[in-house]
């Protein structure tokens, strides 16, 4: 089934900024601040927060995460393909009910999580239920059509531990 995403924002490229690191970093940040600073979204009418700390050059842990990958803190990576849809993870939580979006908990390590992908599983977004509201805890393009049937396997998994 193919879905209209024309709700999504467009992507935030590098090149638009001279492919100058600095430059673009100070844009996805404005965005994420935006988005998640300056105002904060609810998703099913609970406050989202962010993971604060370690603040790192005056930015916040979940925006780091938002633009970077790696399993250690001290040594993730800049992923350009997180990088580039630095606007998308609001309009999905926004629209969690839209019909090319499909959401469901799941566990992973011992926390509730709430997923909120595209149709198509290739974009996610994670959130993480803490006592009294949500942390927002990343968001990544799936690359790999093995990443995307991993995923949509464990929505499908979610809907049949419901009925």
């Amino acid at each position: 089934m193919n879905y209209e995403l024309d709700w999504l924002p467009p992507m935030v490229l590098m090149e638009a900024y001279e492919n100058d690191w600095d430059r673009y970093l100070e844009a996805l940040y404005k965005h994420f601040k935006n988005d998640f600073v300056d105002s904060r979204p609810k998703f099913n009418g609970q406050n989202i927060q962010l993971k604060r700390y370690p603040i790192e050059r005056g930015k916040e842990a979940t925006f780091w995460h938002l633009i970077s990958q790696g399993q250690n803190e001290e040594t993730r990576l800049p992923d350009f393909r997180r990088c580039e849809r630095i606007r998308w993870p609001r309009p999905l939580i926004e629209r969690f009910r839209h019909e090319s979006v499909r959401c469901w908990t799941n566990r992973r390590r011992g926390e509730i999580r709430f997923l909120i992908a595209l149709a198509d599983f290739s974009y996610v977004t994670i959130l993480s239920l803490r006592k009294g509201y949500l942390l927002l805890w990343t968001a990544y393009f799936l690359e790999s059509e093995h990443q995307r049937i991993k995923l949509s396997k464990d929505y499908l998994r979610s809907l049949t531990l419901t009925d």
